[in-house]
């Protein structure tokens, strides 16, 4: 070979196939620095009380301000010229609630707030749960008088404080607001918790400490396996991990300056291998809830006599056309509570209606609806709601074509989420709510809705004769017992020329026939009829309705897979604490644990499902709910 060759020859490159690239480190480093940036963005946003007019000095006690009270953490002591600077900012800022964060927040204390809270838009997310960092938070009087606080009892610990901030909320959707306040120090209160502090103030925001524990030490495993199989892309996403505070939290000018960031970064690793354990040992030494032994006792005595009573005789026919043409579509146990009972729906062979059969009586109802939507499910039904916020929006944006209207009643409002949400897209609309249960009451203490009917809507129909613009029933007739009579009263209440606006659950969705008893849809015990979205049309027509629009794609719900998992966990371990089930034994505990922990990645693969699923719902037009609008025709 010529040296000319040699020369021209070109040297091997190293090229990685697609098996050999190292894909958990790649993503572990796209999660962490997309972490990373989101909580500087985040940060960069949080806005900072202006300089006090007055030097800070410690006094006995705070100023008078008129209309505000400043309840505080054990430990933090803020200064009279704080006080009045955030009284100063939030009158001027148009706030009634406002978290004060110690410009030495601790690290971790911070990236877990930052986590959770985007500052530039949580005023305006009139669904977005209050958060804090449980030090020191400013309210106006008003507000909490109408939330039933006692602004005079002991200070309190970040624990209480928190869940405080979450209730204030509540009650000031669009005017709750956090600052930093450079001269408001931690004191004794930043010193971080771990264990039983830990786990009380996670429950204080609504989140759960053992899966959240599960998921630290799971992401952990995961890391140091990358670093021992993957080399130096495993070394790179623990170094971006390990140095993830500083990133996120150092450098000059930034609205915190935690005091532990130095020691946060250093040891960021074993503290969070610690705090993990930890939390992890205390949420399963302290169950979410003690057991209510009156509730349970009261349960075990209504059960005795067993769940027959509880359902009417099978019906021969279908409600919807008289047609005997009648199959089984599923027969489910009660997956939403695990309460006992199993429940069949059937499908007209003739309409494609679904409907529960042998129905519930309405003893049956209130049995299997109690502790769901209040009670000891309240909390977290209301914490699925208030997630929905883009889903109510975009209902309420359905009637932007068709004018503005003046009046709207809400029809099985609960809580009053949709109103709630809705006066953003409809700032000048009077909203009304109507619901059987206590929670519409609450709507209406917090100032969610203006006047609310409690009972029936069937009974209200000669007193709101003609009343309202709009009705909506979102979600809603398929929880009745009679849908064409609910039809009926929503013709009588709308005014001529109103708007009916209905959004049901689909049964002919493809993902009823994929995911079986498991759709969650089907919602059993709950769902009593299933309408096919030409059977609605009909009935529309069939009282004077014309049909405006119709949206399927729009109105799905993306859930399908993530519901089918958490179906799927409860059907194999129920909660050991449901006080209508058996008393709770160490085993039973164990199992729903793991049960809990294996589904992790489950939920995790779902998720993900269902992003791709309402993805393509959206292009298609074609999802698990479906959408109509109709105008009252006639005088």
């Amino acid at each position: 070979m010529t040296p000319q060759t040699r020369l021209t020859t070109p040297m091997p490159t190293a090229r990685l196939t697609l098996r050999e690239v190292p894909w958990t480190s790649v993503v572990l480093l796209a999660a962490l620095g997309a972490g990373s940036v989101r909580a500087r963005r985040r940060l960069r946003a949080l806005p900072v009380l202006p300089a006090p007019p007055i030097a800070p000095a410690a006094s006995a006690g705070l100023p008078r301000a008129a209309g505000w009270r400043l309840l505080t953490a054990r430990g933090v002591e803020p200064d009279a010229a704080t006080f009045l600077t955030a009284c100063a900012y939030a009158d001027r800022e148009g706030l009634r609630v406002l978290d004060l964060l110690p410009a030495d927040l601790a690290a971790e204390r911070a990236l877990g707030l930052l986590r959770l809270v985007d500052p530039a838009g949580y005023r305006q997310d009139r669904l977005g749960e209050g958060r804090g960092c449980g030090y020191a938070v400013l309210v106006a009087e008003e507000v909490l008088s109408r939330a039933g606080v006692d602004a005079d009892t002991p200070p309190r610990d970040p624990a209480e404080l928190l869940a405080l901030v979450r209730r204030l909320k509540e009650f000031a959707a669009d005017a709750t607001g956090l600052a930093v306040a450079p001269a408001l120090g931690s004191g004794r209160a930043g010193l971080g918790t771990t264990g039983p502090g830990r786990v009380a103030e996670l429950r204080a925001q609504g989140l759960p400490p053992g899966a959240l524990a599960a998921a630290q030490l799971a992401g952990l495993a995961v890391l140091a396996g990358a670093v021992l199989r993957q080399g130096r892309w495993g070394a790179a996403a623990a170094g971006l991990y390990w140095l993830q505070p500083y990133l996120a939290l150092g450098g000059r000018g930034g609205p915190l300056r935690p005091a532990d960031l130095a020691r946060a970064t250093a040891a960021r690793p074993v503290r969070s291998l610690g705090a993990g354990l930890r939390t992890a040992a205390a949420a399963a030494r302290t169950p979410r809830g003690a057991v209510d032994t009156a509730r349970a006792a009261s349960y075990r005595a209504e059960l005795a006599g067993g769940t027959d009573r509880f359902f009417e005789p099978h019906r021969p026919d279908c409600p919807w056309c008289g047609s005997r043409q009648l199959t089984v579509r599923v027969r489910v146990p009660d997956l939403l509570q695990g309460k006992p009972g199993r429940f069949t729906l059937e499908q007209c062979g003739d309409c494609g209606h679904v409907f529960q059969n042998p129905r519930l009586t309405p003893e049956g109802l209130e049995f299997y609806y109690r502790d769901f939507y209040d009670g000891r499910g309240g909390e977290g039904a209301g914490t699925v709601f208030g997630r929905l916020g883009a889903a109510y929006r975009a209902r309420a944006e359905m009637l932007r074509p068709y004018g503005t209207p003046a009046s709207w009643l809400d029809v099985g409002t609960g809580h009053g989420h949709f109103c709630n949400a809705a006066r953003a897209v409809w700032p000048g609309t009077r909203f009304d709510g109507l619901d059987m249960g206590d929670g519409v009451l609450d709507a209406e203490r917090r100032g969610w809705v203006a006047t609310v009917f409690q009972g029936q809507f069937p009974e209200f129909a000669a007193k709101l004769a003609g009343r309202y613009e709009v009705v909506s029933m979102y979600h809603y007739l398929e929880h009745t017992r009679d849908p064409l009579a609910e039809l009926d009263t929503a013709a009588e209440v709308l005014a001529p020329g109103g708007h009916l606006a209905i959004e049901l659950p689909d049964p002919e969705s493809r993902m009823a026939r994929l995911l079986g008893s498991a759709w969650l849809p089907w919602f059993q015990p709950q769902h009593q009829h299933l309408i096919p979205a030409a059977n609605l049309r009909d009935a529309l027509a069939d009282r004077g309705f014309t049909v405006l629009a119709e949206e399927h794609g729009a109105a799905h719900q993306g859930n399908d897979f993530f519901g089918a998992v958490a179906l799927t966990a409860t059907r194999l371990a129920p909660d050991p604490d449901r006080p209508w089930g058996p008393p709770a034994t160490p085993s039973s505990r164990t199992l729903a644990g793991a049960v809990r922990v294996a589904a992790l990645p489950c939920f995790a693969g779902a998720a993900v499902l269902d992003a791709l699923r309402t993805a393509a719902a959206r292009r298609t037009d074609g999802g698990n709910a479906y959408r109509m609008l109709a105008r009252k025709e006639g005088p």
